[in-house]
């Protein structure tokens, strides 16, 4: 069986190292490539498809990659969707999981685990890189003390500089909601102020660096 994939991802460079090593591979066919998220969700609901490899982030001003992903495996029979990035932030491996992402892997994977993913993502399975599992199972085990995706969404927007009353339009909350929501991370980081809260979640992983 021939697996069709398509290689969404804003690089060139990328996209041609990805032909190159997944060509190689006598059971796949490069179906196509998207250089936008947005193209990336044109070219899955053509049809032709079984596995589309997604990048989360693309250049200035498109969409970002779990957006296309929600996108793509809200349609019925979809293809599956396998996030390739370079980034492992909870923030971003949750919007990924809550999108609808059958796995999760980081460019640096060898090619042969890559090869893998795509076939057990193609089988119906979960495919998950040992790093992202590891800290998947940690949210499990201890939960009350995890940041939700919507207190991890409030506070990357702290992050960015926003204030609670332009965070409460961004995200549609009351300012007592998103204050409520910060009181929650503040608890849960140990911490009293915003900055405080940023560098906390910055340095366990949990948000990326400001402009990453």
């Amino acid at each position: 069986m021939t697996i069709r994939l398509l290689l969404a991802d804003d690089h060139p460079v990328v996209r041609a190292g990805l032909r190159a090593v997944l060509s190689a591979e006598p059971d796949f066919e490069i179906a196509g490539e998207a250089p936008t998220a947005e193209r990336a969700v044109e070219l899955a609901a053509a049809g032709g498809v079984d596995v589309v490899l997604m990048d989360l982030q693309f250049g200035a001003g498109g969409a970002h990659g779990a957006e296309a992903t929600a996108a793509i495996t809200a349609r019925p029979g979809a293809p599956r969707v396998l996030v390739l990035t370079t980034y492992d932030t909870d923030a971003d491996i949750l919007a990924a999981v809550e999108a609808g992402a059958a796995g999760y892997l980081l460019k640096d994977a060898p090619p042969q685990e890559l090869a893998a993913a795509v076939r057990t993502a193609a089988s119906g399975r979960s495919a998950l890189a040992p790093a992202v599992a590891h800290r998947l199972m940690d949210r499990m085990r201890a939960p009350a003390a995890a940041l939700s995706r919507r207190e991890l969404e409030v506070l990357e927007l702290v992050r960015d500089g926003l204030s609670n009353l332009e965070i409460s339009k961004r995200l549609f909350l009351s300012q007592a909601t998103v204050k409520s929501h910060l009181v929650h991370i503040y608890a849960k980081l140990g911490v009293d102020s915003r900055t405080a809260a940023v560098a906390a979640a910055t340095g366990q992983g949990l948000l990326r660096r400001s402009g990453s």
